[in-house]
């Protein structure tokens, strides 16, 4: 998933002080980037927060020529770009530098560490950035073993002299143990609660994030069991059991709740199209944009307007349940998919929340209660470039219908969210389902209160229908329920890839090719198939269908871990490639 990121300018006050080496030396032999002068630094803890203050802008969202956060879930089963997503395609090559083999920020990291105890104030005035330095330290190990797996393990800086420049891979089993530890010391030192209008991290967030690390490593090690990415001695449940227990303190914490107004038509999509969230009650952080301070971007700019050279999948698409709580294969309620109105007649309100429908607005002026000025007809299939939409299923999550949010370049204020309460609950009831020991209380405080959002059924553990389609046969009932509803819940957020490379999900990737609407020509009278729109028998739109014959060819035994770039490995004879990159 490639992440778009809005670069803040560092304080002037801390830029002073950074030393910068040469650009030419490998990463590991540099200097800090950040190593400012002792003498006249890490005095005050207003220091420390300068210094944390850099790492912020690395969560993913933040501004650009871009559609946020609501365009991550692009190359997985429920987004595609106008091209195929080499990934997925099995094309990818290995990279002679980069890739995402990047200790930068960690090295800096480490280098707060080193220095931070230099402050001469009471250790309560600064011990929330400390929790920072923590956090960020696991957060970025995290990114690394996702990417790469094994990585070498570094908890203080380097020298061109240090022997650990080239040590061997730490096993990843013991990379996820520090990350874990890291972030016991963070939830230890940061205060509880919503901070500074929770644009800064907490104690809740870092729980929030222990239990998305140790789903995530429990998952990997279960499904990977027994593959060349699997580990010698699987502590599967004990991970589970943390991500349990961090996503349960959470909810205990009382400090978050599920955003609704009652209004199950427009709730779930009004959350994610807000520009303030410092009083929202879902969100834990996010990232704040605004004119006065000289920080815009253009998202509105596409997603309530134009395709963007993105679609959403029938693949996701017909994953929604329909409002009955059945699923489409077995449901009354299904009216088909002729039409845009047949696929969101009768279905779960999320579905319209995120995909445009005819008749929805895409400009009211004034915003929000003026006059709808301009409505969907249809999906722009038939445009080019980053006009299209590839799918015919145009995505709406994320939109805003103001006007003066794409009235020109560099206007929109809309917020990023950055990590929301929703992903707790999810995260808790997946744990619970996998240990085993899930009862229908806890699918009540968790499952249901996000359908509760949106008017859906509740689910009933011990009545659930049966659905030929679902995704994971061999899996049970409840496990399948709870991972439709956490990809509907947290679609085109940027979860996606994730959740299908810790499942080990390729068997519905393998040989397939994304596909969109029922194609209608009356829609679309100048499109001549075959030559503007690709159909597969079926007649539905087949984006890939001249790009990929075969369909993804994605192989289980080598894509799901990225390539360690060839210079690494001729700069450390110690480091091993990834399995099936040899």
């Amino acid at each position: 998933m490639k992440m778009i990121k809005y670069k803040y300018t560092i304080s002037l006050i801390l830029a002073a002080f950074f030393m910068f080496s040469s650009c030419e030396e490998n990463f590991l032999e540099r200097l800090p980037k950040d190593q400012v002068s002792t003498q006249d630094y890490w005095k005050t803890p207003k220091d420390l927060r300068l210094y944390v203050n850099q790492f912020y802008p690395e969560f993913p969202g933040g501004g650009g020529w871009s559609g946020g956060i609501y365009w991550f879930d692009t190359g997985t089963d429920n987004m595609i770009h106008n091209n195929y997503d080499s990934r997925l395609a099995g094309t990818r090559t290995i990279p002679s530098s980069g890739g995402g083999w990047d200790y930068e920020n960690i090295r800096n990291v480490n280098y707060f560490f080193e220095n931070y105890q230099k402050v001469d104030a009471e250790y309560e005035e600064y011990k929330q950035y400390v929790g920072e330095a923590y956090f960020f330290r696991a957060y970025f190990y995290f990114q690394l073993v996702k990417s790469f797996g094994d990585v070498p393990y570094y908890s203080g800086t380097l020298t061109p002299d240090s022997e650990g420049l080239y040590a061997p891979r730490t096993p990843r089993q013991q990379v996820v143990d520090s990350i874990v530890a890291n972030l016991d010391k963070a939830i230890e030192h940061m205060s509880s609660g919503p901070n500074s209008g929770s644009t800064r991290l907490n104690k809740e967030i870092a729980q929030l994030f222990k239990s998305r690390v140790c789903l995530y490593e429990a998952t990997w090690e279960k499904y990977h069991d027994g593959t060349k990415f699997g580990v010698s001695s699987p502590k599967t449940n004990s991970y589970l059991q943390m991500a349990a227990a961090a996503a349960e303190d959470v909810i205990n914490s009382g400090h978050y709740s599920i955003y609704e107004t009652g209004s199950p038509s427009k709730d779930y999509l009004q959350l994610f199209n807000r520009i303030d969230y410092s009083d929202n009650p879902e969100v834990m952080l996010w990232e704040k944009f605004s004119q006065e301070e000289g920080k815009t971007h253009n998202h509105q700019r596409y997603i309530p307007r134009i395709g963007g050279g993105r679609g959403i999948t029938k693949h996701l698409v017909d994953d929604y349940l329909c409002s009955d709580g059945d699923p489409t294969a077995v449901s009354s309620e299904y009216q088909g998919d002729n039409t845009l109105s047949d696929v969101m007649a009768n279905r779960d309100p999320r579905l319209n929340q995120t995909v445009f429908e005819v008749g929805d607005p895409q400009a009211i002026e004034p915003y929000p209660d003026g006059d709808t000025t301009n409505v969907f007809e249809k999906s722009d299939l038939d445009a080019t470039g980053g006009g299209k939409c590839p799918t015919g299923y145009q995505l709406r999550k994320g939109g805003r219908p103001d006007p003066e949010q794409y009235s020109g370049s560099w206007v929109g204020t809309t917020g990023s969210i950055i990590f929301r309460y929703a992903e707790v609950l999810l995260n808790y009831a997946e744990a619970k389902a996998e240990l085993g020991t899930i009862t229908q209380a806890d699918v009540n405080m968790t499952i249901n209160k996000l359908r509760e959002r949106v008017g859906m059924p509740d689910l009933n553990i011990n009545n659930i229908t049966t659905d030929p389609d679902w995704l994971f046969p061999d899996l049970s009932p409840i496990l399948n329920e709870i991972r439709r509803e956490r990809r509907v819940e947290l679609a085109c957020e940027g979860y996606r890839w994730d959740d299908l490379a810790r499942w080990r999900a390729h068997e519905h990737l393998v040989g397939e090719r994304p596909l969109g609407i029922n194609f209608d020509p009356n829609m679309y009278p100048d499109m001549v198939i075959g030559t503007d729109v690709y159909l597969n028998d079926q007649g539905y739109v087949d984006p890939y269908k001249n790009q990929l014959p075969n369909g993804y060819e994605f192989d289980p035994n080598r894509d799901y871990l990225n390539p360690i770039p060839t210079e690494e490995l001729s700069l450390n004879e110690d480091l091993v490639q990834n399995p099936g990159w040899d």
